[in-house]
């Protein structure tokens, strides 16, 4: 048998640790709702082998591939279009467009998943409108995926950027030279070129939307079974004493980063491969002069 015990403000159970009890003098903080209670009057004994965070669990692995799903494609789409227009084209606003792109390196995940509340929260700019169309951005999906998203997007661009300015755009001109559309320029000539850059983008943007911690649980708001990701279901289970589940998760999402590491360094050899197999080969031979015609005399 094991002691566990019930927020009494979120109606959250979760087992708790005698010692934990008498060191903190049978106080308990809820790790969902952060409310301190007294752990004494709420213990009651349940078997040492229940586990009531599995479908939390299941709930946060679910939330956590969803974000990354529809995280990773729409800077996938943006991360091609501003690395095009950066290292193709001269324009007014290509400073600025540069500047987006670096600016999640320079704010702190934290203070963005603030701005996002400031922006969409029940006091914020656009909270009055939301509530009266019943939408819900701030503690609910949405949020998440936006911020998701925000800390995200400048990983596919900074890959990508300097590879299409080193390769120069020489094939493509005469592409169009040859009568080739824009979009047959790019699946054809511009795509293969960067593929292997694309895919080294891609792997660490879908690492980055798993494991991010700050602007998620800024906006979350730590709804348990809802709006829980897997770091944020590591952190609950670890202020409710529950090692052996926050190590599990924990376990997997270790896991996740390993398979992250061997595409990274697959990709990183395929295409070191590649640089060495097209400097192997011979230079075209000229060709040769064509003969010069004999005048009669």
């Amino acid at each position: 048998m094991a002691l566990a015990t019930t927020c009494p403000q979120c109606k959250t159970s979760f087992k708790v640790v005698p010692d934990q009890l008498k060191l903190r003098r049978g106080l308990v903080r809820c790790g969902v709702c952060q409310h301190v209670f007294s752990g004494v009057e709420h213990l009651r004994y349940v078997d040492r082998d229940e586990d009531t965070s599995q479908p939390d669990a299941l709930a946060a692995v679910r939330l956590t591939l969803l974000t990354a799903a529809i995280a990773v494609p729409l800077n996938l789409v943006f991360g091609v279009a501003a690395a095009w227009c950066v290292a193709r084209f001269e324009f007014r606003g290509k400073p600025f467009l540069i500047t987006l792109i670096d600016l999640p390196f320079s704010v702190s995940p934290v203070v963005a998943g603030l701005c996002y509340v400031l922006v969409f929260g029940a006091q914020g700019w656009l909270g009055p409108w939301l509530a009266a169309h019943d939408i819900k951005v701030i503690f609910a999906v949405p949020g998440i995926l936006l911020a998701t998203v925000f800390v995200t997007f400048p990983f596919i661009a900074r890959e990508l950027i300097p590879l299409m300015q080193a390769q120069g755009s020489d094939e493509e001109q005469a592409a169009q030279v040859l009568g080739a559309s824009g979009w047959q320029t790019f699946w054809h000539v511009t795509l293969p070129n960067i593929r292997w850059g694309l895919l080294y983008g891609v792997i660490l943007c879908n690492a980055r939307a798993m494991g991010e911690f700050g602007a998620v649980s800024v906006v979350s708001g730590h709804i348990r079974g809802q709006t829980n990701t897997m770091p944020l279901h590591v952190e609950v289970l670890y202020n409710e004493y529950q090692g052996q589940a926050a190590f599990a998760v924990a376990s997997l999402l270790a896991l996740l980063a390993l398979v992250t590491l061997a595409l990274k360094t697959l990709v990183e050899w395929r295409h070191a491969k590649e640089l060495q197999d097209a400097a192997a080969l011979p230079d075209p031979a000229p060709l040769a002069a064509p003969p010069a015609e004999r005048t009669a005399p």
